[in-house]
């Protein structure tokens, strides 16, 4: 927790007193962050962070999930009296606050606790959460580990005629009887479904030679795997063969290129040139990866418009995709951990 809390100062281009983190009816997850705390849910909490330490304010509904962590802990009966708790302890400080994840009521409430500067130090929290302990990297791992055993077991499930739903209730309640939950909603996309990246599992049924794209993921004690894989039903379709091997040439391209030092943003414009070389120019549409941990996307892109450096400890995914719209599209998703010399690939 200190080490993790020292990281974050340690970014701060402004230093500050104190840095309040207060959830709303929405969580901001850097709070799971600073405090470790696997579990309980946190809704309308607060914790204060200090170079030294952190005082939990939370709600009785949260008490004993609050006892399992090794810090001060200050209880309260409503949001009336949460925030004359937070008014006492951040008079005349410079308050430090994610304004990404601190809503607007929350912010003009805090500005009545009359802090002498209220500071912004979202980007430091970001870049402290982007580089993973070794606790983080080994949930991660399990988090990718089970996706990786129930991705294993897809094949079987196939067949003409399932719907989309089914596959995805399949997966859902394999990652949970492997010990985790789903980590977002599970993608399963039949035919020319698979062809929008985002698409909304519905009630398709699976054909002949089409394509089923499945990306899902495991929460394993609050960290996360995100993983695509594609299928063919039958016979292969010429078009799929070619999409499928360009996939995964640009795949070992940005293998290959992802080590401490590289640009995010070389990453993705070396897989993207190369897609674009092909006869499937323009049909790859989104970045190349994105950071993984508390959250599914944990602020970092392989993409020139959020380009910074690879570091050791980094964790991405990395899912080149090609989409027909009216036909189909494929794409290979996999979670990978930098290293100063390349990476490791956590999932199977």
């Amino acid at each position: 927790m200190i080490e993790r809390i020292k990281k974050i100062f340690d970014n701060l281009d402004e230093k500050v007193d104190v840095i309040l983190i207060k959830n709303s009816t929405r969580i901001d997850y850097s709070f799971y962050y600073v405090t470790e705390l696997e579990r309980g849910i946190f809704e309308n909490c607060s914790v204060l962070v200090y170079e030294n330490g952190l005082k939990l304010i939370c709600s009785k509904l949260e008490e004993e999930s609050a006892k399992s962590g090794n810090f001060d802990i200050q209880i309260f009966d409503d949001d009336k009296e949460q925030w004359k708790m937070l008014k006492k302890r951040l008079e005349d400080k410079k308050v430090g606050i994610n304004s990404s994840a601190l809503i607007y009521k929350d912010y003009l409430k805090l500005k009545k606790c009359s802090p002498s500067e209220i500071v912004d130090v979202g980007e430091a929290i970001k870049n402290a959460r982007m580089v993973k302990d070794a606790k983080e990297i080994e949930l991660i791992r399990k988090a990718c580990e089970i996706a990786s055993n129930v991705a294993n077991e897809i094949p079987l499930m196939l067949k003409r005629g399932i719907r989309e739903c089914d596959i995805a209730a399949e997966i859902n309640y394999l990652i949970q009887k492997k010990g985790a939950s789903p980590a977002f909603d599970s993608i399963v996309a039949f035919g020319k479904n698979s062809a929008e990246p985002h698409y909304l599992t519905g009630e398709k049924k699976l054909m002949e030679s089409e394509v089923a794209l499945l990306d899902f993921g495991a929460c394993y004690k609050r960290y996360r795997s995100d993983i695509t894989r594609s299928f063919i039903l039958g016979k292969k379709r010429k078009w799929q063969e070619e999409i499928n091997e360009i996939v995964l040439e640009a795949r070992s391209i940005a293998f290959d290129l992802m080590k401490e030092g590289t640009g995010t943003g070389e990453v993705h414009k070396a897989v993207k040139e190369f897609i674009d070389g092909t006869k499937f120019k323009g049909k790859f549409v989104h970045s190349t990866g994105h950071s993984i941990g508390l959250e599914v996307h944990d602020g970092g892109l392989l993409h020139p418009s959020r380009n910074q450096e690879l570091k050791e400890g980094m964790v991405f995914t990395v899912e080149p995709g090609i989409y027909i719209p009216g036909k189909g599209g494929i794409r290979v998703e996999d979670d990978v951990l930098i290293k100063k010399d390349g990476i490791e690939i956590l999932t199977e």
